[in-house]
């Protein structure tokens, strides 16, 4: 059988297309290119870390590489490759849409991207760097920070931010018009479901994060007083406007992850449907108004008055409760099913247990009395490394590896792909499970030195964050060795070829022709 694949190529074809697959891919490799410069950086704090005293020597470089890497992780990595990739790709084949509803405007949310990206990396480079984390609080970020540096991490944020309320209203707009009208609401997939529930957040949340960082960008240049106590301002009310934004945002990261691990189930066990799937969807639309409502959790520090102290503590604890039928849920559905190794069932059950050890944390640090005593300590900086280090990475490698060939076309090697999933959970465990009993014994996050009593957490830690960098290189390894093997997938069936029985080449997202030959006959194409 021979294979000869047409495809026009060429840079305008990217650079212009509102093809929805062909600008998903776009997202895949831009959030690739981010994770692995994120990754990186991330490499450099657990190498300065690794033991005390001084690697880099400079406190300002080590606070604006830990700013680079929270804002390239979250805003670079995980939105654009979840919603931008998975989103793109699988929501109109799910719907049964043609493409998006605004192709246009689809192909201008992502170019966005690259230009926040660039913004974002010249501030590492401009005076002494933005060194106020990804918070950016005042008056670290106005008086404390003079210079630019700090001014293109904003213009950076504003470019995503844009980027991704046009990416929502797209979203949106296709879920509710393009809808098959076969596809009613209640057997809409989990995945649309988690999708068009995570754009809502992102369009109800993100102006808020505009509106703040425009006010300190005003504070900084402008001669205004929004978060300046002296003149008359508060920097509590910059705090209570990033979190109104910053709470959602955590949902936003894991939601879509959330929708793919139940997307895993159905193919694990061949069910219709998610045990359970209109409480799921309950569950995703109660995960999202209580992650609205309780953002002052983050701020138990900043002298509340006991009776908000409650109300967040008990608003908080609450989400546990939607969470946990999404867990049990999960679990009813493999629930019956014949238990053979398949890396697919691994990958489900390690996630459901981040998740779990994400969620416990989660109550504890709700709770006002421990947060206060915990509060900027690396018991928190484990707590939401749980969430995103572990639950929304490992919904990505879930998702990539469950649909990579009907992105690819190519079939990867499944043992390979076991161990890629084997190593990452040890790696991120072993990065972040140490620093609980860290941040437990007061370790403080944000400092770059430490006494020899924290040595053995993050000697652990460092040891853990470069097993999680092997295994990303891994997980490269594999997708780059099933493009180079040449393996087609034909529905339920591959089939090997060699590149001289080519005729030009392959790119996956490509609509091509194909035309095969049996005996050197033409059959047909």
């Amino acid at each position: 059988m021979k294979f000869n694949l047409k495809y026009q190529s060429g840079l305008f074809v990217w650079l212009e297309s509102t093809n929805h697959k062909d600008i998903g891919t776009l997202y895949f490799l831009f959030g690739l290119w981010s994770g692995m410069v994120g990754t990186g950086l991330s490499l450099i704090i657990r190498l300065e870390l690794a033991k005390p005293g001084l690697f880099l020597g400079d406190g300002q470089l080590y606070n604006s590489i830990i700013t680079a890497h929270a804002i390239l992780m979250i805003f670079f990595m995980v939105m654009p490759t979840m919603i931008g990739g998975f989103g793109n790709w699988m929501l109109p084949l799910m719907l049964g849409a043609p493409d998006m509803s605004f192709p246009r405007l689809n192909n201008l949310s992502f170019w966005l991207l690259p230009t926040a990206l660039l913004l974002i990396l010249d501030s590492c480079f401009v005076d002494s760097g933005c060194g106020t984390s990804w918070t950016v609080y005042p008056p670290l970020s106005t008086t404390g920070h003079p210079g630019n540096s700090v001014d293109l991490a904003i213009f950076s944020l504003h470019c995503a931010g844009v980027s991704s309320i046009l990416g929502a209203i797209n979203f949106m707009t296709t879920t509710k018009n393009l809808r098959s009208s076969s596809i009613s609401l209640e057997h809409m997939s989990l995945f649309v479901w988690t999708v068009f529930v995570t754009v809502f957040l992102l369009l109800l949340s993100l102006p808020v994060l505009a509106g703040a960082i425009t006010m300190l960008l005003t504070d900084r240049n402008l001669n205004t007083s929004f978060f300046d106590p002296g003149m008359g301002g508060n920097p509590l009310i910059y705090q209570h406007l990033f979190w109104f934004f910053g709470h959602p945002e955590v949902y936003i990261l894991i939601l879509p992850a959330f929708g793919i691990i139940s997307q895993s189930s159905l193919y694990l066990t061949g069910k219709k449907e998610v045990f359970g799937s209109l409480g799921m969807v309950y569950a995703i639309l109660s995960i999202a108004l209580i992650g609205c409502v309780v953002w002052a959790h983050h701020m138990y520090t900043v002298g509340m008055d006991l009776d908000s102290h409650t109300y967040f503590t008990a608003a908080t604890m609450v989400i546990a409760v939607p969470t946990g039928v999404k867990v049990f849920s999960w679990l009813a559905t493999l629930f019956g099913m014949k238990m053979v190794f398949r890396f697919f069932m691994s990958g489900l059950l390690w996630f459901m247990c981040l998740i779990t050890l994400w969620g416990i944390t989660g109550v504890a640090l709700s709770n006002s009395s421990l947060d206060v005593i915990l509060h900027d300590t690396y018991y928190v900086v484990s707590h939401f490394h749980y969430v995103l280090s572990m639950g929304a990475v490992f919904g990505i490698f879930t998702g990539v590896s469950l649909w990579w060939s009907y992105l690819s076309g190519l079939v990867y090697d499944k043992m390979l792909m076991s161990v890629v999933f084997l190593l990452m959970f040890l790696g991120v465990n072993l990065t972040f499970f140490p620093l609980h009993f860290a941040g437990l014994h007061g370790y403080p996050r944000k400092y770059l030195d430490y006494p020899d009593v924290y040595s053995i957490w993050n000697v652990l830690s460092s040891y853990g964050s470069m097993i999680s960098v092997f295994a990303m290189m891994f997980f490269i390894f594999v997708l780059l060795e099933s493009i180079l093997s040449y393996r087609v997938f034909l529905g339920d069936y591959f089939v090997n070829y060699s590149p001289e029985n080519m005729s030009g080449g392959y790119v996956f997202g490509h609509s091509y022709q194909v035309e095969i030959y049996y005996n050197s006959s033409f059959v047909g194409s």
